[in-house]
């Protein structure tokens, strides 16, 4: 049985129209902060119980800064929009293992992992590295996002609930039309036994016929149908993210590339080099959809010497001798 008071917090997530993955996380964190004060109820723990949580979770789990910000925040809607209160200033022992350089490929490498690739994975690769998408994003993607004549993607409620466009590599163009082509067919497929793709719940509450228009069908839908989030209605929604994973796993096993490689890294990747080969790093932000500009600049220590063109005094001077 659900908790119900677990099951509050669920609801009070969906009132402000959080994303899915920020409700999984903020009752991840809540259910954790839950055991920590041996199962009490939080309306009977306080700022002092928030404040040894984070304390520990930085000390003696070495949680990140950013990992423990996440937590601060669940904590805080919690206080704040389930039990009514505030926190008010808290006192804690901030995490010092800050966030690490991201794993990057270089050029060679991420070619060598497309090479042990084919078809619909393949693709969802080439447009996570192509397009800097998180994989989400990708797996998120409608027919009616794609721009194949101006050779863009639109991103809509992306990671902080923003839209933003970014590029689409006009080679990928006729593989992306053959899956669109197969994923409207499967909406005609399943339309013919009445179930329709999973659309948000004000546009299918607004247009019920939306379920069964091609340009809402998502581009790479499951395998299977399954229940809506919110609603329960059967329907289908898109591939989950673990399909991708495996591929992408066995293709760096056969590559003997000795990183660790996830469906991130190709984004970083993205990111890294458009700036070494010179692209503004304010452009690079907004295709990425970067809040903070600072979040942007941590690929400026990635790619080291290449960065601005810039290199060490050392070959300089090397170069004259």
């Amino acid at each position: 049985m659900p908790s119900p008071f677990l099951e509050s917090v669920r609801a009070a997530c969906r009132l402000r129209g959080y994303s899915l993955q920020t409700e999984k996380t903020y009752l991840h964190w809540i259910r954790r902060f839950i055991l920590f004060n041996n199962k009490a109820h939080p309306s009977s723990c306080g700022a002092v119980e928030v404040e040894a949580f984070l304390t520990h979770l930085a000390c003696d789990r070495g949680v990140t800064a950013n990992t423990q910000k996440v937590v601060l925040n669940a904590l805080v809607f919690l206080y704040k929009h389930v039990l009514g209160h505030e926190l008010g200033k808290l006192a804690f022992s901030l995490s010092r293992k800050q966030r690490q350089l991201p794993v990057v490929l270089s050029r060679e490498e991420v070619a060598a992992i497309f090479a042990q690739l084919s078809g619909r994975d393949l693709l969802i690769f080439q447009l996570l590295y192509g397009s800097g998408l998180r994989i989400s994003e990708c797996l998120g993607l409608r027919v009616k996002d794609i721009g194949l004549t101006d050779y863009s993607i639109s991103i809509i409620n992306g990671k902080g609930n923003k839209d933003r466009k970014t590029l689409l590599a006009a080679p990928l163009v006729p593989a992306l039309e053959r899956q669109i082509a197969k994923a409207v067919d499967t909406q005609r497929e399943d339309k013919a036994h009445g179930v329709g793709t999973a659309l948000p719940q004000a546009i299918g509450r607004k247009y019920m016929n939306a379920r069964y228009d091609p340009a809402w069908a998502y581009v790479f839908p499951s395998a299977q149908w399954c229940a809506h989030p919110y609603s329960g209605e059967v329907v289908r929604y898109h591939m989950h993210a673990s399909v991708p994973s495996k591929s992408l796993r066995a293709a760096v096993k056969r590559s003997a590339i000795p990183k660790k490689v996830s469906t991130h890294t190709f984004r970083h990747s993205f990111a890294t080099h458009l700036l070494s080969s010179g692209t503004d790093i304010r452009t690079i932000q907004e295709l990425l959809g970067h809040n903070d500009i600072k979040t942007t600049q941590i690929y400026t220590h990635v790619i080291g010497k290449h960065f601005a063109g810039t290199t060490s005094p050392l070959e300089s001077l090397q170069s004259n001798n």
